[in-house]
């Protein structure tokens, strides 16, 4: 009986995410109610606050969801990472930037940026930025992976090495997020650009 009503539990909420997804993106995360999102779940309004205590709780609940999906996708890389440094860093970079729009448009992730930065200290604040902080800790994973395999110096701290990457890339998608002119292939390239001559200065040289 208690697995039935966990399942039905998460099957509410995954309703409730699917509708905000729909909502914030057709009529901007300002403009919908909540009444609106148990509209389109199925579920009553107290269902919903049930569950989320505020609107900003299910878009940084959306948020991690995103997040969740590719921090498995890179652990996938990160087991097996492909030849050659910049390529295996650049192959994680890319898979969070070309996921990041399967939820949440630009204006959600302007939206979901403020609320932590407002905030810091709330839930949501500390819940952003332990995501993050996850992402960075998963780019320093793969330095080690490549350090083990020989392709990234020995005697560099892969730490702070992935944590500066992670600044980078992070700063970029920021910049991404802030124009809506900007696409993926832009954002790419640019990432691509200050991303290898990082990964020739970290590689270790081969023989001879």
């Amino acid at each position: 009986m208690t697995g039935l009503r966990e399942k039905q539990k998460a099957d509410r909420k995954r309703r409730i995410l699917e509708a905000a997804v729909t909502q914030f993106r057709a009529d901007g995360y300002r403009a919908v109610r909540i009444e609106d999102l148990a509209e389109m779940a199925e579920v009553s309004v107290g269902t919903v606050y049930n569950y989320y205590n505020t609107k900003g709780d299910i878009l940084i609940a959306t948020v991690a969801m995103e997040v969740e999906e590719v921090l498995a996708s890179g652990a996938t890389i990160v087991a097996d990472p492909p030849a050659g440094v910049g390529d295996a860093l650049l192959q994680l970079i890319f898979g969070y930037y070309d996921h990041s729009l399967e939820y949440l448009s630009k204006e959600m992730w302007r939206t979901a940026m403020a609320l932590s930065i407002q905030a810091p200290q709330t839930p949501n604040g500390q819940r952003y930025s332990a995501l993050d902080a996850r992402l960075s800790a998963q780019v320093t994973d793969l330095i080690r992976a490549l350090q083990a395999r020989g392709e990234v110096k020995a005697d560099l701290d892969a730490e702070p090495l992935g944590q500066v990457i992670f600044n980078n890339l992070n700063q970029m998608f920021i910049e991404f997020v802030k124009d809506d002119a900007m696409s993926l292939e832009t954002l790419r390239a640019r990432v691509a650009e200050q991303t290898r001559p990082v990964a020739d200065l970290i590689a270790r040289a081969g023989p001879g």
